[in-house]
């Protein structure tokens, strides 16, 4: 046996991007050298002897100091507070080491998902922790080492079961030996990841919880509404339930010839058409396209009228001469003018297969279109391979990457662990070996085969103003593919988060791409034959398809086992080649990659409803939206926790600045890696060496947000000082005006005060002010001195002054200086003696109290005398 160099400290591994479905925080991974060994030498037998390898990469000692009772088969089940609602433990196994980082911890399987927990901080291990929906194929393996020369023949046997995800991730974990926890792990394991009824899976016991959303129906007629300029319209389910619907515009309509799913059980209820072609010539037609279905309009330009359709492969039979006169009017009614123009645009009929394949079809009563038989056609193969091919590629690059990357599953020290260079470790010939073997996947060469003919179908709709129909063999997957993504080239609509759930519920749920088939779970139609795959070097396991979708015309199947398997990652490809979109126009995007892995990573657990089924009419059989939750309305709740913050936002995006159709040119169709989730469990500090820049864009990005929301709190308290300082400066303006008004009173109050005065005075009266105290003070000062110096009774405190005029005696002044007194000593004959008056009563003695009520009337003043009359004698 090799000896192997332990290190000091374990070295730590940069903690890998923990997925939606963790909830816990991952622990980080440690890694070690040990001697190679790959699982491809390993056979299927529990007997099976390899040399060295596994039983390296398992530090046993380390797990001595375990107790014993921790060690027994059925130990009893934890409380684990990271289990989702619903989420029930079924088996546990302790003392377990996850061979690819070397750690240990306990295993756990749960009726959703398969846990690993690190043995010292209880937190769950992102790289082995993973729904039972995503796991593709489980290994039991047995590894024993080479006895050493003189050295007993007895050796223990290493109990190892391997994990292959579909999300390209290989996860061999270690059992202790003469246990029974790995037969308890595995057969828990085969019992929930592989159920024979839909009901049995994880969404049903979960409930809809608060992740509810509106009917998928009402969605798909309001893009329709949208597409045809009715967007004031907003469709309900009771117009659905009265089929009230039907709106049209100049060119196109919307049919409800299928609402009973009658005429094409895998199309959706409601069907875009031409507004010149009746029902039943749709329904003549759909009898010549496989599966009855037949071309309808995906998506239409709002102002030239060219149409993108989509349809499968006419039945034109081995000779390829059938015709059909309903299909060939429905397709020419594709090119329609609007406005009444004359002529027809040009057809491009788009066959997504290699034109072999599409002639191999016709044996069985498929094939493709003759231009002859279309006006002003033009028919073009596009040469995307079918869904075996694409199963096969994916397979080996997930070997590929196991066997290059840093977390490898059988636990060997590869180049990159070792410090070396990238893939390959800096030596010529093995770095071209590995390149090779990449290469040999094929996997990148089937992304750029997809996005070039949704390029070239969309530049020629874009510039060309042409129409465009797509198919393939049965319409559902490669069709859906290249529809679906020159969608998103064409409309910038679908390249937002609501545009986007629009798009793949209109072109891949309702147009009926076979879900459960691909994914490889079990559908209405019934339970599930497969048996599961032991082996690592076989296909993806999967399960039979069902009847209704024995293709007419399908690819032959080139073996048995591809008879037998539907499983593809086609809808994976898809999203790969948007995450390509994405890097190719980082501003074209509301979204980000990282929510294009979560998407994923949903799909694939199947926790939530959405992708259940082969079609709208089977998930509408079970209720399917109301007994599951909703994976669009989490992912939303999970974005509103930080709002434009979230990771799931593109940072770069820009609304403007990609307002149109995105053409891109071909040489920028070189597909690269997608490091976050082709890299995230094999290389983790690659996939996150391209999130580092971002996370520090977001963190300024977050920086600036906040930066704003004070600037807009500052300037919104700025606005208030200002508009209180207008206020007050009004209130001022009023307070001047009122004071300019009491000066002037006041001047005229002091003007006819001096006068009433003065004539008082020469009368020989005085004039004495009272404050509010009612005193009355006789004074000297000039009453003007009195007013504007504001004082009363000595005091400057604005009481109330009143004014009162008295007649008193006065005894310094002599009667001869008075004019009354003189006036009534020499003409009153009732005067006495002493200057008193007898006359009490007479007007003349009521003079000063006349004086009281006076009310500066200065001229009438002025002339007031004594009554003349009463001085008068007979």
């Amino acid at each position: 046996m090799i000896p192997i160099k332990r290190l000091a400290a374990p070295r730590k591994e940069p903690s890998l991007r923990v997925p939606f479905f963790s909830f816990c925080s991952a622990s980080p991974t440690r890694t070690r050298r040990s001697t190679s060994y790959r699982g491809g030498d390993i056979s299927d037998s529990e007997k099976m002897e390899s040399s060295a390898g596994w039983d390296d990469a398992l530090d046993w000692l380390k797990l001595e100091h375990q107790s014993v009772s921790r060690s027994v088969s059925l130990p009893r089940h934890g409380n684990y507070k990271c289990l989702l609602e619903g989420e029930r433990v079924l088996a546990e196994g302790h003392g377990v080491v996850l061979v690819n980082t070397d750690e240990a911890g306990t295993v756990v399987v749960t009726n959703f998902r398969l846990m690993f927990l690190s043995e010292g901080t209880q937190n769950t291990v992102a790289l082995g922790t993973i729904p039972l929906a995503t796991i593709e194929k489980l290994s039991k393996l047995v590894a024993k080492n080479q006895t050493a020369p003189r050295q007993s023949d007895k050796s223990t046997s290493r109990r190892l079961l391997q994990v292959i995800g579909k999300d390209l991730r290989i996860v061999v974990f270690g059992f202790r030996p003469r246990t029974k926890q790995r037969r308890l792990i595995y057969d828990a394991l085969q019992r929930s990841s592989k159920p024979l009824r839909i009901w049995d899976l994880f969404a049903f016991s979960s409930g809809s919880s608060k992740f509810s959303n509106a009917n998928p129906k009402v969605r798909l007629l309001n893009e329709y509404f949208r597409l045809l300029g009715k967007g004031s319209y907003s469709a309900t389910m009771n117009m659905i339930e009265k089929e009230s619907y039907m709106k049209s515009n100049e060119l196109w309509r919307i049919s409800n010839v299928n609402s009973s799913y009658s005429m094409c059980q895998t199309y959706p209820f409601a069907l875009v058409l031409p507004k010149s072609i009746s029902d039943d010539e749709v329904i003549q037609a759909s009898t010549f396209r496989a599966r009855g279905r037949l071309p309808v309009i995906s998506w239409c330009h709002p102002v030239s009228g060219a149409v993108l359709a989509r349809s499968s492969q006419p039945l034109v039979g081995l000779m390829m001469n059938l015709r059909s006169n309903a299909d060939e009017k429905l397709v020419a009614a594709l090119c329609t003018q609007p406005g009444g123009a004359r002529g027809r645009r040009k057809l491009y009929i788009a066959d997504a297969r290699p034109r072999k394949n599409a002639l191999a079809n016709g044996a069985m009563g498929g094939g493709s279109e003759s231009s002859s038989n279309y006006f002003q056609s033009e028919v073009v193969f596009l040469g995307i391979d079918n869904i075996h091919a694409m199963r096969e590629s994916l397979s080996r690059l997930r070997d590929y990457l196991d066997t290059h990357g840093t977390t490898s599953s059988d636990g060997m020290s590869s180049f990159l662990r070792h410090g070396g260079w990238t893939w390959g470790g800096g030596n010529l010939s093995s770095m071209s070996a590995s390149v090779s073997a990449f290469g040999d996947s094929g996997w990148l060469t089937h992304v750029q085969s997809v996005l070039t003919g949704a390029a070239w179908i969309a530049g020629h709709v874009a510039l060309e103003s042409a129409s465009v129909l797509v198919h393939c063999s049965d319409g559902w997957d490669r069709t859906t593919q290249l529809v679906a993504l020159a969608n998103l080239l064409l409309d910038p609509y679908y390249r937002t988060f609501s545009g986007f759930q629009v798009l793949i519920e209109k072109d891949w749920l309702a147009f009926g791409h076979p879900f459960a088939d691909r994914i490889g779970i079990p559908t209405v139609s019934g339970s599930s034959k497969m048996s599961f795959e032991l082996t690592r070097q076989a296909s993806v396991g999967s399960f039979p398809p069902s009847p209704s979708r024995q293709s007419v015309g399908s690819s032959p199947a080139p073996s048995a086992s591809h008879a037998q398997n539907n499983c593809s990652p086609i809808f994976l490809q898809w999203v790969d080649c948007v995450s390509q979109l994405l890097r190719i126009y980082p501003f074209a995007f509301e979204f980000s990659s990282a929510f294009l892995v979560d998407l994923l990573d949903c799909m694939m657990s199947c926790r939530f409803g959405n992708f259940f089924c082969n079609s709208e009419r089977e998930r509408q059989q079970i209720s399917i939206a109301e007994a599951c939750g909703c994976m669009w309305a989490y992912l939303a709740d999970v974005r509103s926790s930080q709002g434009r913050s979230h990771g799931h936002y593109n940072l770069f995006y820009d609304q403007l600045k990609h307002d149109g159709p995105l053409l891109p040119p071909a040489a920028a169709l070189a597909p690269t890696l997608w490091p976050q989730f082709h890299l995230r469990w094999a290389c983790p500090s690659e996939a996150q060496a391209g999130d580092e820049l971002e996370d520090r864009c977001r963190e300024m990005s977050l920086r600036f947000n906040e930066l704003h929301k004070a600037k807009e709190i500052a300037e919104k308290k700025a606005a208030e000082m200002t508009s209180a300082f207008e206020s007050l400066s009004v209130e001022l303006r009023h307070e001047k005006q009122l004071s300019s008004s009491s000066m002037a009173l006041a001047k005229r109050a002091s003007k006819e005060s001096a006068a009433i005065r003065r004539a008082i005075q020469s009368l020989g009266c005085n004039v004495h002010f009272a404050s509010g105290g009612g005193t009355d003070i006789e004074t000297s000062r000039p009453l003007e001195d009195r007013l504007t110096s504001g004082e009363s009774n000595g005091q400057n405190d604005g009481s109330d002054l009143s004014v009162s005029i008295s007649m008193v005696a006065d005894e310094n002044v002599s009667s001869a200086s008075n004019p009354i007194s003189r006036i009534c000593q020499t003409l009153c004959p009732q005067s006495t003696r002493e200057g008193g008056c007898k006359w009490p009563d007479a007007g003349c003695a009521q003079l000063g109290s006349q004086f009281v009520g006076l009310k500066a009337n200065y001229d009438a003043f002025d002339r007031l005398s004594i009554y003349d009359s009463y001085f008068q004698t007979d």
